[in-house]
């Protein structure tokens, strides 16, 4: 089974344009995940999924100048540009990672997929319900399944939030969610506002070796050190 990684970004986020490749440290947040995906995911199969929006050339700049794959598609139908970017890899299956998630801990994209991998599940997702980070979110989709999903869409929110008609009819799939050992559903490391942007530099600067090192234990002790200070 050929399962992939597709990482959705634009550049036109309303509330912090851009932000994808904003840099830290002169790296920009697709650095980062990119990075911790290559450093500790055992898949190569690694996708940026972006829009065919003139606003987004700048993200097909960047994966052209890395060396990285990518695809282009409908700015606002994300779940049928995520579709088509499966199709057009011949993924069976692939796992959505969102572009402002630069501390994502690939060791729980490992887990989702071993679960995937084990079973006939249509979706494995740790939010349903939620009790990882925000920003530390995974999905598995299998792209039979979501191929027949996409049909059936017709409300907005389904366009744009890939996974959600799975939720609003889940007993019509097989849905398997897994949750982490504790609750650890307050802590946000995802950059979707300048202010998350501000905690995120804060973040990194608490690091004495690589990003990649630091996994999501490693984090929280950092988060943590960073409330004790405030």
């Amino acid at each position: 089974m050929k399962i992939g990684v597709i990482i959705q970004a634009r550049m036109s986020s309303k509330r912090y344009p851009s932000k994808v490749l904003t840099e830290v440290n002169d790296k920009p947040l697709l650095g980062y995940i990119i990075e911790r995906l290559e450093f500790s995911c055992n898949y190569q199969n690694i996708v940026i999924a972006t829009s065919l929006q003139k606003s987004d050339d700048p993200i097909e700049f960047f994966c052209l100048e890395k060396g990285l794959s990518y695809f282009r598609g409908d700015l606002e139908n994300v779940s049928l540009r995520m579709l088509q970017a499966s199709k057009a890899n011949d993924f069976d299956g692939f796992v959505r990672v969102n572009g402002d998630s630069p501390l994502l801990d690939p060791h729980i994209i490992n887990q989702a997929v071993s679960f995937f991998n084990d079973s006939d599940y249509d979706l494995v997702t740790n939010t349903y319900p939620r009790t990882f980070p925000v920003g530390q979110s995974v999905e598995v989709v299998r792209t039979k399944t979501f191929e027949r999903v996409v049909e059936k869409m017709e409300l907005p929110e389904e366009f744009e939030h890939v996974t959600k008609f799975f939720y609003n009819n889940p007993s019509d799939f097989n849905i398997y969610n897994f949750k982490n050992s504790s609750n650890l559903s307050d802590y946000r490391f995802v950059v979707d506002t300048p202010e998350d942007m501000i905690f995120f530099k804060n973040i990194i600067s608490k690091m004495v070796n690589e990003h990649v090192n630091y996994s999501l234990d490693d984090l929280i002790n950092l988060a943590s050190e960073l409330d004790k200070n405030v």
